[in-house]
């Protein structure tokens, strides 16, 4: 009789990060539920079948409670322990934001920072009575700075980032780790979705996406607090950031995100 594999779960797994992460899982031996609000998430299956592993697909809408709740309901169902989680389910929102509109923000919160709540509720209360797992938290390298132009998007990300660093030490002992990883600008449609793509942010040069999930994933195997996710102009960003007065960082910022007309 053949060991079972270890079982995966990856919230926005479609495309993107999400599906480069979920290649990293498969290509070292994990079965994969993962979610997405599109059909696409059922082709992003095959992808993860053909290297050889299982692929369990669930669409379903983050900004939603329901939704949420529905596909930690479909991985309960495999009756399988979740040895790790990607909370991963993210949205950006570019533009002033006296221009932009309401129910646009309050869809990015209920995505960016409920969902990543509510998954880490049922995701935690799972774990810790199996005395094991790992948790990552997709946050960006905007957690380290004000995001003018990005107003609700950057401290969404600040949130998760913070909230994966709080519940890493609130859990020490469990045998559960959280990790969070804040990936720079990485080549994914993540800009353009974001309706950034005349910005200079937009427009410039991005980090290899294979390059950040392999970074992600070798960041929570080793048990590592959090990781910047990029290359060495990346990561020396993030330490300036430490260093760099709010206000001066927020004016940098918003040349670079500002839309071009």
């Amino acid at each position: 009789m053949t060991e079972q594999r270890q079982l995966a779960m990856i919230t926005g797994a479609s495309s993107g990060l999400g599906l480069e992460l979920a290649k990293q899982f498969a290509q070292n031996g994990y079965d994969l539920a993962v979610s997405g609000s599109s059909e696409r998430i059922f082709e992003a299956a095959e992808t993860i079948r053909s290297f050889g592993v299982e692929a369990y697909p669930h669409q379903a809408d983050a900004s939603e409670y329901d939704g949420v709740e529905s596909f930690w309901t479909f991985v309960k169902d495999l009756n399988r322990p979740v040895e790790a989680a990607v909370l991963n389910v993210g949205i950006g929102l570019g533009g002033a934001f006296a221009e932009t509109e309401l129910e646009e923000e309050l869809r990015l919160i209920s995505i960016n920072i409920s969902g990543t709540v509510h998954t880490a509720k049922r995701v935690v209360q799972h774990m810790v009575p199996n005395g094991r797992g790992k948790i990552m938290v997709v946050s960006s390298i905007a957690a380290t700075l004000p995001t003018p132009y990005e107003t609700v998007y950057g401290p969404s990300k600040a949130f998760g980032f913070l909230f994966a660093e709080s519940l890493r030490e609130e859990l020490r002992g469990t045998g559960v780790t959280v990790t969070a990883l804040l990936p720079g600008p990485t080549d994914t449609n993540f800009h353009d979705n974001a309706g950034m793509g005349s910005s200079e942010i937009g427009s410039s040069s991005k980090n290899d996406k294979q390059l950040v999930a392999k970074q992600g994933f070798e960041a929570l195997m080793n048990d590592i607090d959090h990781v910047i996710g990029g290359d060495e102009a990346t990561k020396q960003e993030a330490e300036e950031n430490k260093r760099t007065p709010e206000t001066e960082k927020a004016a940098r910022h918003a040349k670079r995100a500002r839309p071009e007309n």
